[in-house]
Order: structure tokens, then sequence, then C-alpha cells
């Protein structure tokens, strides 16, 4: 195992401790309790463990003296990127911490090495499974079983025996590994020697020095930290108390230790305990049904996964979420469109008194937890589930008949699952037949209405294309909350659960007739994707990122065309245009960006491995430059479409499908993809396209590949462009006929014809617009009330803002100050944009915007942007 000391603090590397070569996590229990006021969650996490095939004895004395060895001075914090003005802000102090048994150990004897960070554990104990009362008889009748468990090892026979059990068996399976997780501790020195620094945790077992002889079951008892980076206290948009993991490039180590290299594929189940006017939401196969915790004023919530997957697909958000209501509004209250016609200019609202947010707590009551009982979590499976989960859906795909490709004959053919063991939903003819699995949206109240006008609206038709484009959901239900305004980005996966930024919800505008859902239907599309490619067949090594993300780009393209049912010509249009916007955007970021982070595969050809031990470090994901690019989005995507473009859309679409079929439940490498479609697309070989030329000229090397720049050349010739070409020229000559008119003249109403624009046209005008030296006060105004620009979706709005700040648009600061505080996870670009300028009166906007956010705001985009303004 490589030291502590290996990481290069230039790189900002983040160090993967656990010993994944020697032994496997194969099942965690958590039993956690959430404290929202104290900002903390305790209580204790449940390792079943299966020893790996013996490492090198040398190695293992190795990094027992290397442990041992390890600094515990403030320059540990150095060595692994930490800048010394951020210790503090990360804890309070040196994060080291020690049991008093630790010093009676040997480097000789076997360490246990899990990831953490940021938790105080108090114990880590042996459980003594054999000592439950009648455990033998819930295992398999055999007589080789009551052989093993009668020999000399009773717990490691047991275990292996447990770990064995078919997947038809789950039930009994978990049953059991709830009952051992509350077992007692193993008796004479149940309590184990630990040491916890500032990645990892390590546990030792005095005079054990291989894998095969420790202990089959540990259990750790531990709280987190409110300074943990795994976690985000904040308030919701309700002003209510919540906390969900963050996602960020620590992953969940800072939740609970775990092992958080990808190969350490693991299934989980926990109670999580919390006020009980709260909901738990957490990835879980079944949506779970609280239970009271005796006489305390909280709830039990439990979950499962039978599906083994990595410790970092581990998401939880506890707080007063509300379910969005099934029941729709009055059409004059909430109709967005009569049709999915997302991109089009939508057609004002009436004026609306009381607002339906008040409405809906009138009706809902003041408590959450009248919220669920209101709405019952148990909505049921299967298709009709469609019609509960939302009328809007249920209508549209009956009447409109969205096209579904029948893939129920895959099952029969000669392709079985070659993953491990588990309920694998390939597998059921039913699962195949579900176009849409049961779905929730959560939100806080005051969202309610926007939630059910966008999300809750869309998803159905969303979940329905994906299955007709890739077939099969991987996972049985799916839970959708809007997170509060800090979360950092437009969206994140999980099995079963997707949190969304309220920035892609529908701005419920009156006078914008509720701006357009193209935005919000592309996001959702996306994390959808990532059910697919990210999840359910995931990067071995995550340094690949594109192999999740550069899928999900272009795959929710292909899905939100399917769910607008665009004709052929449409789709290829729509494709083209954003090909052309993610052009520009990569283009803009190759130029402001160090060339080290714009490769997809930086570790070339050494991804993938690992040391001795299975520890390995994820190249630049401490880096904070790294955390707002989208190199591994746009190049990655960018990379796809070229292969697309090599064997046509259709074919590559039915490719994606067979890939999914091989590998479903996998880790894969880039390689994998690459070869098996150099191998289906033989005819690729007369091209003299290689998996090294792919590499060369995508992965493993900066810039921009050549058929990239030959392509980019083709995108803005289409029709879709020149239509916004013709209305930029309109506005350049609006601009210049009322440039210097004074501000007593009366407001000009363009006599110009403009044309309607899609959200994706309006976008891409507003940037070229930015590339014109000066816009007259007078355009400003009229581009802003044309085209409702306080109505449309983000991606519109924040280049409106650009511009507004630009040309130092006084009247259009509100609106940056608007976007800065309710979109603040698009909003980072602003605030440089506001210092750049040097206009006193932009710089106090940047300021003042901080200020109201800076406690709600994600840390990693707080600290970037206090580099700018302070």
């Amino acid at each position: 195992m490589e030291p502590p000391g290996s990481a290069d603090p230039d790189k900002d590397d983040l160090p993967l401790r656990a010993n994944t070569n020697h032994i496997l996590v194969k099942h965690y229990v958590l039993d956690l309790t959430v404290h929202l006021h104290s900002r903390l969650i305790n209580g204790s996490i449940v390792l079943f463990l299966e020893p790996q095939p013996e490492a090198d004895e040398a190695e293992r004395r190795q990094d027992g003296a290397t442990f041992q060895k390890a600094d515990t001075t403030k320059e540990t914090w150095m060595e692994f990127g930490a800048k010394e003005e951020d210790k503090e802000k990360i804890c309070d102090s040196v994060d080291v911490q020690s049991s008093h048994l630790w010093e009676t150990t040997s480097s000789s004897d076997f360490t246990l090495v899990l990831d953490c960070c940021d938790l105080d554990v108090s114990t880590v104990e042996e459980v003594d499974i054999t000592s439950i009362p009648g455990i033998m008889d819930l295992l398999p009748e055999s007589a080789s079983v009551r052989s093993d468990i009668l020999s000399g090892n009773p717990q490691s026979a047991f275990m292996e025996n447990l770990l064995s059990m078919p997947s038809s068996q789950w039930q009994t399976k978990h049953r059991i590994f709830s009952l051992c997780s509350r077992a007692p501790c193993a008796e004479n020195g149940g309590s184990m020697p630990f040491r916890r620094d500032l990645w990892s945790l390590q546990v030792r077992k005095r005079r054990v020095t291989s894998a095969h002889q420790f202990p089959r079951v540990i259990r750790v008892h531990y709280q987190t930290k409110a300074c943990g980076r795994s976690l985000r206290w904040t308030k919701d948009q309700d002003n209510r108390l919540c906390v969900y993991t963050a996602g960020s490039p620590i992953n969940n180590r800072a939740l609970f230790p775990c092992q958080e290299p990808p190969v350490a594929m693991s299934t989980w189940q926990a109670a999580v305990r919390a006020p009980s006017e709260c909901v738990v939401l957490m990835s879980g196969e079944e949506q779970a049904v609280p239970t009271k915790d005796g006489d305390t004023h909280f709830l039990v919530w439990n979950y499962y996964v039978t599906m083994p997957m990595p410790a970092s697909t581990f998401m939880l958000a506890v707080g007063h979420w509300h379910r969005v209501p099934t029941e729709t509004f009055p059409a004059s209250e909430t109709e967005v469109g009569k049709n999915l016609d997302c991109g089009n200019m939508a057609k004002p609202r009436p004026e609306r008194g009381e607002s339906s947010e008040s409405r809906l707590v009138s009706r809902l009551g003041k408590s959450s937890h009248k919220t669920v009982k209101d709405f019952p979590l148990q909505t049921g499976s299967g298709e009709e589930n469609t019609h509960s989960s939302s009328a809007f859906c249920h209508s549209s795909l009956e009447d409109e008949e969205l096209s579904v490709t029948d893939y129920s004959a895959m099952l029969n053919d000669d392709t079985s699952c070659s993953h491990s063991d588990y309920p694998c939903r390939f597998t059921e003819l039913t699962a195949w037949s579900q176009r849409v699995i049961p779905h929730r949206v959560f939100s806080p109240v005051c969202l309610l209405q926007k939630a059910q006008m966008s999300v809750l609206k869309l998803l159905p038709r969303c979940l329905a294309a994906a299955h007709a484009v890739l077939g099969v959901h991987p996972f049985p239900r799916l839970d959708v909350l809007i997170v509060p305004a800090g979360f950092s980005s437009l969206g994140m996966a999980s099995p079963h659960i997707v949190f969304l930024s309220q920035s892609v919800l529908d701005t419920g505008s009156p006078a914008s007739g509720g701006g357009s859902l193209s935005l919000c239907g592309s996001r959702i599309c996306h994390e959808i994707a990532h059910s697919w490619f990210g999840l359910v067949i995931g990067a071995r090594d995550w340094t690949e990122e594109w192999i999740s993300e550069g899928f999900a780009t272009c795959l929710e393209d292909t899905i939100w065309a399917q769910a607008q049912q665009l004709s052929s010509q449409e789709r290829s249009e729509q494709f083209d245009l954003k090909a052309l916007l993610r052009w520009r955007r990569l283009s803009d970021e190759m130029q402001n960006s160090k060339e080290e982070l714009q490769i997809l595969r930086p570790n070339m050809e050494k991804t993938g491995q690992v040391s001795e031990s299975g520890s390995s470090t994820v190249k630049h994901a401490l880096n904070p430059e790294k955390t707002f690019m989208q190199v591994h989005y746009l190049k990655g995507y960018f990379l796809l479409r070229f292969l697309a473009s090599e064997v046509g859309e259709e074919e590559f679409i039915n490719f994606l499908r067979m890939f999914v079929r091989k590998y479903h439940g996998h880790l894969i490498l880039s390689q994998d993809f690459l070869q098996m479609f150099l191998t289906t697309f033989s005819h690729m070989n007369r091209k003299s396209l290689t998996l090294c030329d792919i590499y060369s000229d995508w992965l493993d090397r900066p810039g921009i590949p050549e058929w990239l720049r030959e392509r980019s050349a083709v995108w803005p010739q289409t029709r879709l462009v020149d239509e916004v070409k013709e209305e930029v020229i309109k506005w350049i000559l609006f601009s210049r006929t009322h440039q210097g008119k004074g501000r007593k003249r009366k407001r000009l109403k363009p006599k110009t014809n403009f044309r309607e624009l899609t959200a994706e046209q309006l976008v891409l005008l507003l940037e070229l617009l930015l590339e014109e030296p000066q816009q007259s006060v007078a355009s400003m105004h009229a581009l802003h009330k044309i085209y409702k620009l306080h109505g449309q979706d983000a991606e519109v709005r924040h280049r409106w803002c650009e511009l507004v700040v630009k040309h130092a648009f006084t009247q259009g600061y509100a609106d940056v100050e608007r976007f800065l505080v309710h979109n603040q996870a698009m909003g980072v670009y602003l605030y440089g944009e506001l210092m750049l300028q040097e206009d006193p009166d932009q710089q106090a906007l940047a300021r003042r915007c901080l200020s109201a956010v800076e406690e709600e705001m994600d840390p990693s985009a707080r600290r970037v942007v206090e580099e700018m303004i302070l």
C-alpha cells in the first residue's frame, strides 16, 4: 500500500485507502439517528467481511508499519493537498484519533483499512454472531454446513454459507444480516484496537496476522461532525432544517466508514431515526413506511438494496419534505402548454390572487407527517401506477401512444447475466414490460406547484422514453427530491433516488406563461440515463468520469427527443443545435483551463491499476478547479457523437442496448466499451479506426480532436442556427438605430418582427449578442420584454445576466441578484464577471449576494467565490 504521504499535493488527488485486495465488505447494516438541531448523526454500522486471496505477507507487514509510522502532525494535512488556510474550515483540529488499545498491537498484525474522515469513532467491536439463539437453523439444511459450523472457526463457516445463499433467498438473507447486526460483542476482548487519521480508519485484532483470521463481523460506533464533507446541513426553501448527502469528491466516508474503491461493491440495509415531522429518503428498493420508535418523538425508516453497489452510490436526505400532490390544479392556474412543445415560447397566464402554495398548505396542513399520511408512501407497482402518480402522464401515454420498443425477446437469447448473483430485473419479464416505474416527487411546500408543473408533469414521459431507448429500468422505483438552493449542481443520481436543483424548475411567472420546460426535461432525462450508465454500469476507475457523464449527456438528448416525439428531422436539428452550444462551451473551457484537467483518461495505460493492497488515488479529485469543469461531460459526449456518426444513430443506440445487456451489474474501463464497439462494427478497421487512435485523439491528451474541429464548422450551417443568426442581425441593427437615445425618450416598441425561438435558440442568440461590443439601453429593454427573459429557464437567464453585466445595464441588476440567490448551482461564473468589470456597483452587488447566501452555499463554491471577491 502506498504511504499516506504519497498523494501529490500539487495534483489534489483523493486517496482511496481501503485494502480491498485483502478483505471486502459484502454488506453494511446501518443504525443511525439524525439530530437536525445538533447537526450530527450518531449510531453504528455493522460490516460483514469476506477475506480475499492472501496478499503477500511482506506487503501486509509493510502496510502495517506504514500506518503505524504515519505522520500525525499538521504536515499530514499538506500531504493531502489541503491548503493551510482551509484547515480550520475543514475541521477544528488535526483529524487523528486512536483507541487506547492501538499501541498494544504490532505491525505484523493484519490491518483492516476503511475509508473514513470527519467522523468521531467511539468503539470498534467484534460481533459474536454465533451467540444468537437458533441462528444456525436459519441457514439452508445441509450436512456439510453443519459440519463446517461445528469445526474450528464456526463464525467464518457461518458467514461463508450466509454470503453464498442464492439471490432467490434474499429476504431470508437480509433477515439474518439484521439479526447478526444486533448480536452482542465477543467475549474476552470484543473491543478492537483502532486508529483513525485524516482519510482512513484502521482496525486490528491482536495477534491476528491474516485476513482469513480476522473477525468476519465488526461493529463501529461513531457520530458525524458538523464539518463533515459528505453531508450538507442547511435549511430548505421553507427555512426548515434538513440534511442530505453532498456527493462531494470524498463521497460517503464522512457519513460512515466504508470501502470507497468502486470494486468494493456491497449491499446494505439501514434503519434511520429522524424527528417524526421529517421524511427520510434514501437509496432503497422499496418505499419505506415509517414506524414509531417507542415512546420517542422519532420515527424509524427502513431501507435496503439487494444489488451490490459501490458505497459511493448511497444517498440520504432528511428534512421537512412534502410529497408533490398528484391532483392537478385548474387549467387557469397551472397550464404551461397544451402539449410538450417545450422549446416554444409559452403563452401568458392570467394573474392569480391567493398563491397556489398557500392553498396547498391549507389543504395539506402544517405537518409534514400529515403530508405523508395524505399522500401514502406506498404507491403500488407496475404501469398502473402512472395513473396515481400523474394524471397528465397517464392520459398522455395512452392517448398519444408513445412508441415503445418490445425488448422481451432479449430474455430468450443466448446471453445470460454475467454479474454476481442478485435479484436482477434484466431477467424478469414483468420488468421488461414496465415502461414507467413507480415514482414520487418531493419538495419544500413553497415549491410544490412548480415541482408539479415541471418535474411531476415530465417524469413519467421521460421514464417511458428511457425505456423505449434502453429497455428495462435497472431499478424498481424512483424518488425525486428538489434539494435546497445551495445544492452545487443541477442534479445527482443514485439508485432509486435523484436530487434535482430548483434551477431546473419552471419559473411559474404569471407574466411569462410558465417559461420553458426544456431544461427540466433534459435534466430529468440526464439523471434517468445514469440508471444505466453510472449506476448499473459503473466506472472501475473513478478518473474515467466520462463513462458516466459523457454517456448521460449523450443519452439525455436521445431520451428527451423520444419524450417529445420529435420527427426524424426535428430530432436531427435539435441534436445539431445542442452540439453547437456544447462545442462553444467546451471550446471556451479548453481555452481557460489547465491542460492536465482536459484529459479524460488521466492515468492512461495505468487506468484501473491499484497497489498490492487495493489502495489507489483518484487523480485531481480534490482540485477545486475541476469541480466546476465539464470536460468529462462534453468531451465524452462528443466522443460518443463521433462514434455514432461513424455507424449511424440507430445502429449506435442498438449497440448501446447490447452493451447494457452484456455489462449491466459490472464495472468497466474505457477499453471494455471501445473494444466491443470495434468488434461489433468490424468495418471500422477499413476506416483505420483503432483503439489506439481513440485513446490518442480523445482520451489520453488535452485539447480538441480534429474530428470535432471539422464538425464544429458544420453545426452553424443548420436551419435552427440560421434562424438565430437572422435574429442576431435584427438586434444588432435595432441597437445601432437606438444607440445613444436618452433615457427620457419614451420607451420604443420595436417595429421589427422578431421570430419566436426555442430555449436553446435563445441561449445561442444571447451568446452571439455577448460577442457584440455594444448593446443600446433600448435594445436591452426590448430583449427582456419580447422574450420575457425573467420567465425563461435558468440557462437562458444565465446568458441574460452575462449580457446585463457586460453592458452595465442597471435596470437588469435585479435579475442578476435573483439569479445569484436562487440559482447558486450556476452562479459561480457570474461572480467573477461582476468583479472583473471593476464597476463599484457591480462589485457591491456581488458582495451583497454572497452575504445573503453564504450560510447555505455549497462550501466548495463559497470558497471559490470568496477568492474572487475577497
